[in-house]
């Protein structure tokens, strides 16, 4: 057995057949985010979510409920609402045959309908995924049966409450980036609080030695504060010049940067002026969808506007830098010099990854496949 201070060993994060155990054990029972109510506010809107071959929509209907189907065709298996949004007033209409379901997944269309024995169309209306709202967001999973998301975020509902996540707008639209890497390389690296002085100065201009992480439950918690420091850049030191007092908030969230990661996937960048949602979608054993978008509370102020914008900055510089090194540690480990390395006691959102890991795919307790 390997030591409790041990990574997984590097075939797991190229295996295909483990990928598949991985994807039946881990991410199919795991709550995934579709969206946000306030991206499809009114009749009709939708937004999709492709994850491991399921295509799911939530759409707003007639009542102004939303709603997750599988976006599938009952008839011929044809995807239905293209695109990664839009709207459909009224209908959800198959562009393959025209057969036609309202708002609610009733069918109310088929075309040469007596021309099927023995038909029902009580028997065909869309499939429903297994889905909930909470915090503003719409959650869905494959499978069912886990703990609640409310069971999930209650460590940290308290000072997550504070931020108005229901309130939320958002800031553009979702963005997809592919990386040639496994899912668990940027799930890692998200956690991994050892690599922000080395990999990211200004990241670590903008916290300094404030950075710091803990595990409650089913999230791994992250944070730092802003904070003067000798590795400035010129974005943040901007950013600390003009981030303006955000109200609501308590003062020791007002300068305060804080990342929150659901298992196994699902992320949150909480800052004083937005949160930004990331999903670690994975797509094969060597392949990652990143799904990602920014909220914002209404705020016209001209210093939270030029906050946001160097926010963004900072974080595409990061992004580009985590990009390098994700794709440096997936090509070492196809090195035959490398099988497992150590994990330090502090790297507790790493080391709590691993056991989930290998109490869920026992397989991944083997030095080799």
């Amino acid at each position: 057995m390997p030591g409790a201070y041990e990574s997984l060993p590097a075939w797991t994060y190229s295996d295909p057949d483990f990928f598949r155990e991985e994807m039946d054990a881990v991410i199919r029972p795991a709550w995934q985010l579709v969206c946000h109510r306030n991206d499809i506010p009114e009749v009709g809107d939708y937004i999709t979510l492709d994850i491991l071959n399921e295509r799911l929509v939530a759409v707003r209907d007639a009542e102004g409920s939303i709603r997750v189907f599988h976006n599938v065709c009952r008839h011929r298996g044809s995807r239905l609402l293209e695109g990664q949004s839009g709207s459909c007033p009224g209908r959800i209409r198959c562009p393959y045959h025209a057969w036609t379901w309202d708002l609610e997944g009733a069918l109310v269309n088929v075309p040469y309908e007596k021309d099927f024995a023995g038909f029902d169309r009580t028997d065909h209306g869309l499939a429903v995924a297994e889905s909930c709202e909470y915090l503003g967001f719409v959650w869905a999973r494959l499978l069912p049966g886990g703990p609640s998301i409310e069971e999930q975020f209650s460590p940290y509902i308290d000072e997550i409450s504070h931020y108005r996540f229901e309130e939320m707008q958002p800031l553009g639209r979702v963005t997809l980036r592919p990386r040639a890497v496994n899912w668990k390389q940027i799930a890692d690296n998200y956690a991994d609080a050892l690599h922000i002085p080395v990999a990211h100065p200004g990241l670590s201009g903008l916290v300094g030695n404030s950075y710091g992480m803990e595990v409650k439950g089913d999230i791994h918690k992250m944070w730092g504060d802003v904070m003067e420091s000798r590795k400035d850049s010129w974005s943040t030191r901007a950013y600390k010049k003009h981030l303006p007092v955000v109200p609501h908030l308590p003062e020791h969230l007002r300068r305060h940067w804080c990342y929150y990661r659901l298992w196994p996937n699902v992320a949150f960048d909480v800052y004083p002026d937005q949160i930004d949602f990331m999903q670690f979608i994975p797509v094969s054993a060597t392949e990652t969808m990143i799904r990602e978008i920014a909220y914002v509370l209404p705020d016209d102020r001209r210093e939270m506007k030029a906050a946001r914008y160097l926010n963004w900055r900072i974080n595409r510089e990061v992004n580009a830098e985590d990009t390098v090194i994700i794709n440096r540690v997936q090509d070492g480990m196809g090195s035959s010099s490398f099988d497992t390395g150590p994990l330090a006691k502090t790297e507790v959102c790493l080391l709590d990854s691993v056991r989930r890991i290998r109490e869920a795919v026992p397989s991944a307790n083997a030095p080799k496949p």
